[in-house]
């Protein structure tokens, strides 16, 4: 479905061909020798000047449109997973505690829990930037949990385990390093004592 302009616009395009309709359908000012007098309706069919140029324009604004469409189809399909996620564990509660959800009910959560999203994403960004950073990091996210003591809690306690496996990396790939060191080192000096004997 294309935005009402646009349509009105294609439509009178399509209508003309290439031609339009010279004076336009309704009145306008024109300037004619130094004076401005209204315009006439008229109905005479002449080759439209403007032909050449509204394509550009035209072009410009469907593509403007392709990716407002693109987005609006991107955000329908994240929607659509956070649907799927949240009726999945409506029905793990359900199965667990006895009881049904009914369709609006996963629904309104669903709608809740992505507006909630939402307005974590842009917290994000805006701690971030406040920070002069481009890249969101963990003391932005901490900053985002601290009203939720448990969330706060098990953030921190996932975030030092991650620090310490990557220190644990780091201590394998410098040893792993200094062992390749340390062999190519000693087989370069047993090609030194070969070649001297």
């Amino acid at each position: 479905m294309r935005p009402p302009s646009q349509s009105r616009r294609q439509g009178a395009r399509e209508a003309a061909g290439s031609f339009a309709l010279w004076p336009p359908a309704r009145p306008v000012a024109r300037r004619r020798g130094g004076k401005i007098r209204p315009g006439r309706p008229g109905g005479r069919v002449f080759p439209s000047w403007r032909a050449c140029q509204d394509p550009p324009v035209v072009m410009m604004e469907e593509e403007e449109w392709s990716e407002e469409q693109q987005r609006f189809s991107y955000l329908q399909r994240l929607k659509a997973a956070v649907h799927y996620t949240v009726g999945c564990l409506c029905e793990e509660v359900a199965s667990d505690k006895d009881m049904q959800f009914s369709k609006q009910t996963i629904a309104a959560i669903s709608e809740v829990t992505f507006g909630q999203c939402e307005n974590f994403a842009k917290d994000l960004e805006m701690f971030a930037r406040h920070a002069k950073r481009s890249t969101i990091n963990t003391e932005d996210v901490k900053l985002l949990a601290r009203r939720s003591h448990s969330l706060l809690k098990y953030i921190t306690e996932k975030n030092e385990d991650i620090a310490q496996l990557n220190l644990e990396k780091k201590a394998k790939k410098k040893k792993k390093l200094e062992d390749e060191n340390r062999n190519s080192v000693e087989s370069a000096e047993a090609g030194v004592e070969e070649s001297e004997n």
